[in-house]
């Protein structure tokens, strides 16, 4: 991890204007999607290109099951947009 890259960049950020922060928070925003829609594409196209769906959500239910099930569930206010965010 480039922890001079990670602070330099905050410093940058921290110097922006309200209505660039604004900017580059929405940019951020239009990659992650770009992002996660170029991944489900190549999940969806290898799956494809096997020919078989059926191989393909066998494969998704073996590596689902490796994961512990006995982990704790967080409460309904963990999840919870006052448990989230702290109200003033």
């Amino acid at each position: 991890m480039n922890i001079k890259l990670i602070d330099s960049l905050a410093h940058i950020i921290k110097s922006l204007t309200l209505e660039e922060q604004m900017l580059l928070e929405e940019k951020i925003k239009t990659e992650i999607n770009e992002n996660v829609r170029l991944k489900s594409s190549e999940v969806l196209a290898s799956s494809a290109n096997n020919n078989d769906l059926e191989e393909w959500t066998n494969k998704l239910q073996k590596w689902s099951e490796r994961h512990p099930r006995n982990i704790p569930m967080l409460s309904d206010y963990s999840v919870s947009r006052s448990g989230i965010y702290e109200e003033d």
